[in-house]
């Protein structure tokens, strides 16, 4: 599969925010969809520093009056909003849950669920919508497997979760209100699991703050953050992917006749359609020198992971996939202590969904004949599509 065949450029990922598409320097300043003023970072090495520099603090991110990117920012007592020992300290609660051991383990209920969901895409017949029958379903019920949530359960937190990762499609009132509801639900959860234990992470999580190590509203905060960050993104990722995927029938004939390149395909489906465009916030407690420019102590910066990732000094012929892989890793899941815990379980997800598509639908395409087949979601903090309809 020839680099100069396979492209996927900016053009091809739907519409950006405007702010994505600020200039060609490494550091700009630009206004964020809550109007404050932020440094955006294009950089891939630049990014890297950010996201693991001492000097950008991401529980200062989270404090009332520093400049912000989005309304729906996490609360303080999420691991995602600490630096340094508090934030090793929740994290080390949950890292068990996401090892390759436990990747390995959760694959074949993870394989069968996705047939289950493809069966019946094949049952309805073409077009069938990837989205709506396999991208969202199948986390969702990967999610509830993992946590213990009841599967009932799933279509109420998914109108929820979206809500909060909007940017600019609701307002702050509407994305409190939601979080109160989830918060409810999380800790309603909880003490019924405290009754009845079983054997899932949010029993174990349980556990852990019977033991004193952590308090009762980490623990929902931990239970909340895992099912939301874990949905939303692995949903975006996967309709991207595929997306990606169709795009171009050459080399999806070549990627079905090469199984064994599909896992550093992959790495390339996500470098290039990352479903989380941007870092979350980080804050100098510091003035920091960068590329020219001085981030003044409390001033906010974001990386943009998605230009990281087409960085030109790191990877050669950027917009073009290489499925035998690179050298550089991309910066889709964040770089240092804050890297995405959930990447090995959202990676798998793609995976194995790509496999199966591959495997089962020779001549898979996006459906010719239908109105939109490809919708894009909008105003959403991370990036992923509403429609994807194919026929086969």
């Amino acid at each position: 599969m020839s680099p100069a065949r396979y492209g996927i450029g900016l053009e091809r990922l739907g519409p950006l925010p405007a702010f994505m598409a600020h200039g060609e320097e490494a550091v700009v300043p630009i206004a964020a969809p809550t109007g404050d003023m932020v440094w955006l970072v294009r950089d891939y090495e630049l990014g890297r520093l950010v996201l693991t520099d001492k000097r950008f603090s991401r529980a200062e991110a989270v404090k009332p009056h520093v400049p912000k990117f989005n309304d729906a920012q996490p609360v303080p007592d999420s691991m995602m909003s600490m630096d340094g020992a508090e934030h090793a300290r929740l994290r080390r609660v949950v890292t068990g849950a996401f090892t390759g051991r436990r990747m390995a383990a959760l694959a074949p209920a993870i394989e069968r669920m996705a047939d289950e969901r493809l069966d019946r895409l094949v049952e309805a017949g073409p077009p069938g919508d990837l989205v709506e029958e396999l991208a969202l379903p199948l986390p969702r019920a990967v999610l509830c497997s993992l946590l213990g949530v009841p599967a009932q359960d799933g279509d109420r937190f998914r109108d929820l979760v979206e809500v909060l990762f909007d940017i600019t499609a609701s307002t702050p009132k509407e994305k409190s209100r939601r979080r109160v509801e989830l918060v409810d639900y999380m800790a309603g959860l909880l003490e019924r699991k405290r009754e009845r234990p079983e054997d899932d992470l949010l029993t174990a999580m349980i556990r852990v703050h019977d033991q004193g190590e952590m308090s009762m509203a980490e623990l929902v905060t931990m239970g909340l953050t895992l099912l939301m960050a874990g949905y939303e993104t692995t949903v975006g990722q996967i309709g991207l992917s595929a997306l990606a995927l169709l795009s171009d029938p050459d080399a999806y004939k070549e990627l079905r006749g090469r199984p064994e390149a599909l896992p550093s395909a992959v790495e390339e489906f996500l470098r290039l359609t990352p479903a989380t465009p941007v870092s979350f916030t980080r804050v100098a407690v510091e003035p920091v020198p960068l590329d020219g420019v001085t981030i003044a102590a409390g001033e906010a910066v974001v990386v943009s992971l998605l230009h990281g990732n087409r960085d030109g000094k790191v990877f050669a012929e950027p917009e073009h996939l290489v499925p035998e892989g690179r050298d550089a890793v991309h910066l889709t899941f964040g770089h240092g202590v804050h890297r995405c815990l959930g990447a090995p379980l959202a990676k798998l997800q793609v995976q194995i969904v790509l496999e199966r598509l591959l495997r089962r639908f020779p001549e898979l395409r996006p459906a010719a004949g239908a109105p939109e087949p490809v919708v894009w979601k909008d105003g959403l903090l991370t990036r992923g599509l509403s429609r994807l309809l194919v026929e086969w």
